[in-house]
């Protein structure tokens, strides 16, 4: 009888201990091995991370088409040039001549002085020092200058031969003490192709403020706006 007690105890407690590993097993597979629900989670999160990544914002190409280019020896010209690619988003490109003017270069009371030299010689083509880069892409092309002996600058011829405005419209201004515009911008379209549309272009007061610029270039009826 004390065997067969001994040989059930035996087999009860065999019993036990697989049953306790059975039930270690399966807490240990439940805790390395994700659920259901947490494998959806971790995949939600994810897309919740790619839709939060900012859009791309358009870029405001506003006046990329349109440039300013200027000549001015003085600083009168440059301020409204300034004004004008400010106001419509545009493009700004001064002819920086590659010897510079001095103030001895300015005497107009001198005939020997440079820019009266220049001025009597039509054929004088003064160098540029900058170019403009990708001229291709623009279609509008506003132009100011001052007026010296009643004729843009030769410079500005200089720079009206060096590219090709074929398709272009061409917009001349010009600042001077007391001319007008004159014959300048006929003169400096006579350099160009039959192809460039050149409209008549304006006298404007160095003292012209922005807004009077704004206004200005809004009554022109072109493609676009200044603000």
């Amino acid at each position: 009888m004390k065997k067969i007690l001994y040989f059930l105890c035996i087999i009860t407690l065999t019993f036990a201990l697989v049953s306790c590993a059975d039930q270690t097993g399966t807490q240990y597979s439940q805790s390395s091995e994700p659920s259901s629900s947490q494998a959806v989670s971790v995949h939600n999160s994810e897309q919740e991370e790619t839709v939060s990544e900012p859009a791309s914002i358009a870029t405001d190409n506003k006046g990329a088409n349109v440039l300013v280019a200027y000549f001015s020896a003085t600083g009168n010209t440059r301020t409204l040039a300034e004004y004008a690619a400010d106001a419509m988003g545009a493009d700004l490109y001064e002819i920086v001549p590659e010897d510079p003017y001095t103030d001895e270069d300015l005497d107009y009371g001198n005939n020997g002085s440079r820019t009266t030299v220049e001025q009597n010689d039509e054929t004088a083509r003064p160098a540029i020092f900058n170019q403009v880069e990708n001229m291709e892409q623009y279609d509008i092309i506003f132009l100011g200058y001052p007026i010296w002996w009643g004729k843009a600058p030769r410079i500005v011829y200089t720079f009206m031969e060096t590219y090709d405005f074929n398709g272009k419209t061409v917009i001349p201004f010009c600042t001077s003490g007391s001319s007008d515009i004159g014959s300048s911008a006929q003169n400096l379209h006579a350099v160009t192709s039959s192809d460039v549309t050149w409209l008549d272009g304006d006298r404007l007061s160095s003292n012209s403020t922005r807004d009077d610029i704004v206004e200005w270039i809004n009554s022109l009826g072109l493609d676009v706006t200044a603000e």
